[in-house]
């Protein structure tokens, strides 16, 4: 499927007073986290730097709201010459990164990288996103362009909302889900969204880390 050829859905149901709660909670809740983990950015932008060559940040191409490009911030986590990495690997690699988008013991992954991504620390750039308009605390994971096919049916749904720093999946499945079960909790979310199942999605997903139940 190609991106020019889906139909937004127009089906979902719209929630003017809750969006315009959720964007002044984004908004707030984003600038004081900015300011609070402001000293842990230094930390680990250094930290980023001196563990392998490359920028600190990256910014990576995904589907936003009604199917527009965004580029989402994080810290790096892979190696410069990831790309040359991913040419070496072998054809069960590469099946498995094309099957789930993730791929166990990935040998592009810095040490640092490892840690973030587990942490998800690697995400906390994305406050930036979420300021700008981009993102939404909570809402469906951004995905890439290849991803699109993974949604089928659903994908025009996916696109109607504003994709989110944590969602269903982050809080309650992360990397010990399959793909059709992370597609499952999207729609779940985006059919039975609320403010209160946004806390309760925040407040599961600290859980999550601080168990270290899988990384996203």
């Amino acid at each position: 499927m190609q991106l020019k050829e889906i139909n937004i859905d127009s089906t979902v149901e719209q929630k003017p007073v809750y969006d315009l709660v959720k964007r002044l909670f984004d908004i707030i809740s984003a600038t004081l986290a900015l300011i609070i983990f402001s000293p842990l950015f230094i930390i680990l932008a250094i930290i980023v730097k001196l563990d392998s060559k490359g920028p600190v940040f990256f910014g990576h191409k995904r589907l936003g709201f009604n199917g527009e490009l965004i580029k989402v911030y994080k810290f790096r986590t892979m190696y410069e010459n990831s790309a040359e990495l991913f040419e070496k690997f072998t054809p069960e690699q590469k099946r498995e990164f094309e099957i789930n988008f993730k791929l166990d013991d990935d040998p592009r992954i810095t040490k640092i990288g490892d840690f973030l991504r587990k942490s998800s620390l690697d995400e906390l750039p994305q406050l930036v996103n979420i300021i700008k308009g981009d993102m939404s605390v909570v809402g469906p994971r951004p995905i890439v362009e290849k991803e699109v096919e993974k949604y089928g049916e659903y994908i025009g749904k996916l696109l109607k909302v504003k994709p989110g720093l944590t969602g269903n999946w982050q809080a309650n499945g992360r990397s010990d889900t399959t793909y059709e079960e992370r597609v499952q909790m999207d729609m779940d979310y985006i059919d039975n969204r609320s403010f209160g199942f946004d806390i309760k999605i925040i407040f599961q997903t600290v859980l999550s880390v601080l168990k270290g139940k899988g990384a996203v």
